[in-house]
């Protein structure tokens, strides 16, 4: 489903290895519209940490993606079935372990890079269930 009016667009989507390129395909689209087109590569990097944590956390499951521009800012924002709260990693001062044994130990930094780029971020409870993750970027 993708639902769409001036200032907002709403894609209903599994959650698979396809969302986040779909999602940024639309969204760049959207922000040249109103004009945004320059911050379309901080606007595609939360795109893509936003939805692929929603796919980690409900993989093969719905998700939502949300942009809307309301009044001088960008509103992106990914919905989820998980009740599990996001939960920023603090940031350490420590080299990337590059090796094959410590590979998958190296990610978890995607919401503070959402938040380094981001005015505002946040998540916001589903009355009807799971959760909501957004940010506002101010163009």
């Amino acid at each position: 489903m993708v639902a769409t009016g001036r200032d907002c667009l709403l894609i209903s989507m599994l959650a698979s290895a396809a969302a986040a390129g779909l999602a940024r395909t639309l969204m760049n689209a959207r922000l040249s519209s109103w004009g945004c087109a320059h911050i379309s590569d901080d606007a595609a990097l939360i795109a893509s940490e936003l939805i692929n944590n929603a796919i980690n956390e409900t993989p093969g499951r719905e998700i939502r993606y949300r942009m809307s521009l309301e009044g001088d800012e960008v509103l992106m924002a990914v919905w989820d079935s998980s009740e599990r709260t996001p939960c920023p990693r603090e940031p350490a001062h420590v080299a990337l372990d590059l090796s094959p044994e410590a590979w998958d130990d190296n990610g978890g930094w995607g919401l503070s890079i959402v938040t380094a780029l981001a005015v505002s971020s946040g998540y916001t409870t589903d009355p009807s269930g799971g959760k909501w993750v957004w940010a506002r970027l101010k163009p």
